[in-house]
């Protein structure tokens, strides 16, 4: 399965997703400039990411711990914003596209 990120430059690169992993995880781990601080806890919202083409309305809704975490999270977009660390790689996320938002 396959993440298609782009960075805060605007640079969109193919990354390899791995089943059970979180994006937050594979973006990390691929080099992307996403602090993560929590480590995946859901208690911050440094893994702030933009979902992009249609694949946010593919996804599970956000739980109200993502939606508080959210809140503290800069220029946050109704219907595009998600914190990576709660989207998990799976065959139906495989193409996800998304965006690291401004830090």
């Amino acid at each position: 399965m396959k993440i298609i990120g782009t960075d805060r430059q605007g640079n969109t690169r193919e990354i390899e997703g791995r089943d059970g992993w979180s994006v937050m995880e594979i973006l990390r781990d691929g080099g992307f400039d996403i602090a993560a601080e929590c480590g995946g806890a859901c208690a911050c919202a440094t893994c702030h990411v933009y979902v992009t083409d249609g694949w946010y309305g593919k996804l599970p809704e956000p739980s109200e711990a993502e939606i508080d975490m959210l809140d503290m999270a800069l220029a946050v977009e109704p219907g595009s914003s998600r914190l990576s660390c709660q989207i998990i790689c799976s065959a139906e996320t495989d193409g996800i596209k998304v965006t690291v938002a401004p830090e």
